[in-house]
């Protein structure tokens, strides 16, 4: 980059450096005709599409394809992935393991529950190895068909990723209208 020059050093050029600095010394910079000054902010841009593809799995997460086996209202709710150990098992079946949070579903539609449930399992994702609790509900007021919620939570919680384990809750807990599930780590 090169250097400007020093007008005001001494030797044969500084007199004319010192006639052109007096010359320029009351010279103001023009502004510029064509600036346009915008007042308002950008506005921050919006990914809709992404939130609409979120929104999107949240409701795509539990497949309502899968042919679930009947239950009844009194049946215990059980489930493992491969690779859990016995003790843990046991020690959630027995409801020994602190409930982190809790999901209240009885009384909604499939619809409904199915979305609070989605919502539930990626707004809790900072609870690590915790175990939660979800209360269906025991399917006493369902139709000839029997318990409904019941049914989808049992189907819905094998399809999660994050649900390594669940079990029917102690009858102080809910019992077969709530179950413990714990979380991958």
């Amino acid at each position: 980059m090169k250097k400007m020059p020093d007008l005001r050093q001494s030797g044969p050029d500084s007199d004319e450096a010192s006639l052109f600095l007096e010359s320029v010394r009351d010279v103001v910079p023009l502004t510029p005709k064509d600036l346009v000054v915008h007042d308002t902010p950008k506005p921050l841009p919006i990914p809709l599409k992404t939130l609409e593809d979120e929104q999107q799995v949240l409701e795509d997460m539990f497949s309502d394809e899968y042919d679930p086996v009947e239950l009844q209202p009194g049946d215990i709710l059980s489930y493992k992935r491969a690779g859990i150990q016995h003790r843990v098992f046991n020690k959630l079946r027995r409801g020994e393991y602190r409930v982190a949070a809790e999901l209240d579903l009885h009384g909604l539609s499939a619809r409904e529950a199915r979305g609070y449930l989605a919502e539930f399992l990626v707004t809790i994702y900072p609870l690590k190895g915790e175990c939660v609790r979800i209360i269906h509900g025991k399917g006493n007021r369902s139709s000839h068909k029997g318990p409904v919620l019941k049914v989808k939570i049992n189907n819905w919680l094998r399809q999660h990723d994050r649900v390594q384990a669940f079990h029917s809750a102690r009858p102080v807990d809910g019992g077969t209208g709530a179950v413990y599930v714990l979380l991958r780590r």
